[in-house]
């Protein structure tokens, strides 16, 4: 697979900015280079940002200077963690990062429905497709217009206009059954999706029955401002959201370090929840 030069300049950064060193080898190893092209790919790095990394005869590395500030990397420490976890033997053998993760059962999504629903939004036709859910168990045949997958957390759903609803709704991917059926040119497409165009802040606070250190704690969790954590997103993924945040709108946790986050704009919000 051809490296490119962004590829190379990022890891760079990457391994400078969260692990305080990089050198030719780091990138050998990585994307199997030669050390002069590894060294190359460093000395390019320099050329763009002078004085950002410094040569440390002792380590065999370089290290970041007080004038490194990353450009191509974010901020978000989820960007290294999921890099450096990725891999099964970490570079620097003397400090691998010890980590597990959670493993949740997958969903059976049928590679054969999904080829059609991406066939149907891409040429943006209307499929008859059969769905089942807890309120309706037994296949129910539905004509829908789809125009956009959503991964909500655990799930994949389908954004679409169903034709028995006389509305936009979310189906879960692994809900379908069969194989759905193309039916003609749709006349139905996302831009008439109102609640997929518009966009609103959902807005989380600290519990009120906890103590102020322990709002204090869950404010710097989240890096909340003015007490507040704000996330602006579709109106029709709102709920989502606040399923992702482990908020419970409907009953509170007799325990507020359970519930921990409260939501604070519900009754402004309250038409895109359900």
């Amino acid at each position: 697979m051809q490296i490119s030069d962004q590829q190379r300049l990022w890891l760079i950064e990457l391994l400078a900015w969260w692990e305080g060193r990089v050198n030719a080898s780091d990138l050998s190893s990585v994307f199997h280079l030669t050390r002069q092209s590894a060294s190359k790919s460093i000395n390019q790095y320099l050329s763009h940002n002078p004085d950002s990394l410094v040569y440390n005869s002792h380590l065999k590395a370089y290290q970041p200077t007080d004038h490194f500030i990353p450009s191509i990397i974010t901020d978000d420490v989820t960007e290294y963690l999921e890099w450096s976890t990725r891999h099964t033997t970490s570079i620097h053998s003397e400090s691998n990062l010890p980590f597990s993760s959670v493993t949740l059962p997958p969903r059976h999504i049928s590679p054969l429905i999904v080829r059609k629903l991406v066939q149907a939004i891409r040429e943006q036709t209307l499929l008859e497709v059969d769905y089942v859910s807890l309120s309706n168990p037994d296949r129910e045949g539905r004509i829908i217009a789809p125009h956009s997958f959503v991964k909500t957390g655990l799930r994949w759903h389908l954004r679409a206009w169903c034709e028995k609803s006389q509305e936009y709704r979310d189906f879960v991917l692994s809900r379908f059954r069969g194989i759905p059926d193309l039916e003609g040119k749709s006349y139905k497409t996302g831009e008439d999706d109102a609640a997929w165009h518009t966009f609103i802040d959902v807005i989380f606070a600290p519990d009120p029955r906890l103590t102020p250190a322990q709002k204090a704690v869950i404010e710097a969790d989240y890096q909340m401002q003015d007490g507040q954590l704000r996330i602006n997103t579709r109106a029709c993924l709102a709920q989502y959201v606040i399923q992702e945040m482990q908020v419970n709108i409907k009953m509170l946790d007799p325990d507020p370090k359970a519930q921990q986050l409260i939501l604070v704009n519900k009754d402004d919000i309250s038409e895109w929840l359900f």
